[in-house]
């Protein structure tokens, strides 16, 4: 009785050791068979691919966009120079000219008779000048006469004093003096005739300008946008400041549009003038090429913003003034500069953040940058990586630091917007 609680009590009390001892033996057994995940990942045939883009140089900018209206490049309303009746009309709405086209023709009958006494005032201005030409030609003639014969008399006097009476000499020296005279009074009769020829000329040339102005001519190239007069009807002259006169058209050149733009103070140190711009129409599904070319430089004190204007060509008048588009001001833009897709940095602070880097052995390197301007799609890299590396594009966090991977090059598509 006392041998059997023995033996029961050693069984009790070696059964867990067993227990234990051959749990261990089979949770052992497939950890030694079976490698590590790490292992698995490092051999190179298993090695995971790994998404991967190039460090490249890039044009980075980003774009303000402010929408605003087209203006055509210039506009005027054609006013008359000098009062007249329409005569005859050479354009309508919508008629497109070029410069010195003739638009109208005035009917101004008093310029034309004006025209026509300043023509026979010419003519007889011509004419008297050319009676004191003739005037003059008989008095040079009388006068050499005249002079020679004083001078053979007062020659002969000096050889034989004897042989010519003084009075025949004293006769002849005062008809040589008075033909003298006489050629100088024809000499002031012709250029008084010339001073008066050319008055007459230059009076016929005023009035012949201003019955010039009955043609109604194109100053620039533009298209007639309105018409305002009709043959037969009565344009006063446009030399007052009054807006009641009428005029005979509105021209627009269209060829040439503007954009007047306002700039915020905050984008104003990144105008300059040359500098090209996107131009969107919504209204003709299309995008055109700009620049702009003038600017105040002064800002506007109540609306914190400075003019700016934006020339678009409009060779074909696609665009109608009156249009609105979408101009898309780049600013802050960075020229031939290391660049990323924002997807390859994982940022750790304002300017600062790490990308992970397939070196040569294809092996992950984590490096610490510096970043600097940043655009929708890609983040420039100011320090901490080489032209032509390999940066791990997406998700960090699947990758460790000396992890082997096969490097895999993603297309992006389509390039930063300022490239």
């Amino acid at each position: 009785m006392k041998k059997s609680f023995i033996e029961l009590d050693l069984r009790s009390v070696r059964a867990p050791a067993f227990l234990a001892a051959a749990l261990a033996t089979l949770l052992l057994i497939p950890s030694c068979s079976r490698p590590t995940e790490s292992e698995a990942r490092t051999g190179p045939d298993e090695a995971p691919t790994a998404p991967v883009v190039k460090v490249q140089r890039k044009t980075l900018g980003n774009q303000l966009e402010i929408a605003s209206e087209f203006r055509p490049f210039q506009e005027i309303d054609v006013h008359a120079k000098e009062s007249g009746y329409i005569k005859s009309l050479h354009i309508d709405w919508g008629t497109h000219v070029k410069t010195g086209d003739l638009m109208a023709v005035l009917e101004i009958p008093e310029l034309q008779e004006e025209v026509e006494r300043d023509k026979a005032a010419q003519q007889r201005s011509e004419q008297d000048l050319a009676r004191a030409k003739e005037e003059l030609t008989r008095d040079r003639s009388a006068y050499d006469v005249a002079h020679l014969t004083y001078t053979r008399l007062a020659g002969v006097q000096k050889t034989n004093p004897g042989l010519v009476a003084q009075e025949e000499i004293d006769v002849a020296q005062g008809k040589d003096d008075q033909a003298k005279a006489q050629v100088s009074a024809s000499l002031d009769a012709v250029s008084a005739a010339e001073q008066e020829l050319a008055a007459a000329k230059a009076t016929l040339q005023k009035d012949q300008a201003l019955f010039a102005y009955s043609r109604i001519v194109a100053p620039f190239d533009g298209v007639v946008t309105e018409l305002y007069a009709y043959t037969g009807a009565l344009l006063p002259a446009g030399t007052s400041t009054s807006q009641n006169g009428l005029a005979l058209c509105h021209l627009s050149q269209n060829d040439l549009l503007r954009l007047v733009i306002p700039v915020p103070e905050t984008v104003v140190p990144d105008v300059r003038l040359g500098e090209p711009v996107q131009v969107r129409v919504t209204a003709l599904n299309r995008s055109f090429q700009g620049k702009v070319m003038r600017f105040s430089d002064q800002i506007d004190m109540q609306t914190r913003t400075m003019h700016t204007e934006v020339q678009v060509p409009n060779p074909n008048y696609e665009i109608v003034p009156g249009m609105y588009a979408y101009v898309e001001l780049p600013t802050a833009r960075s020229v031939n500069v290391l660049a990323v897709p924002i997807q390859a940095v994982q940022r750790s602070g304002s300017d600062t953040g790490t990308v992970l880097v397939v070196n040569g052995q294809d092996m992950i390197d984590s490096r610490q940058v510096k970043l600097g301007t940043e655009t929708a799609n890609n983040i420039e890299i100011t320090s901490g990586l080489e032209e032509g590396e390999l940066a791990i594009f997406g998700e960090q966090s699947r990758y460790r630091p000396g992890e082997i991977v096969k490097p895999k090059i993603v297309n992006l598509g389509a390039p930063d917007e300022n490239e």
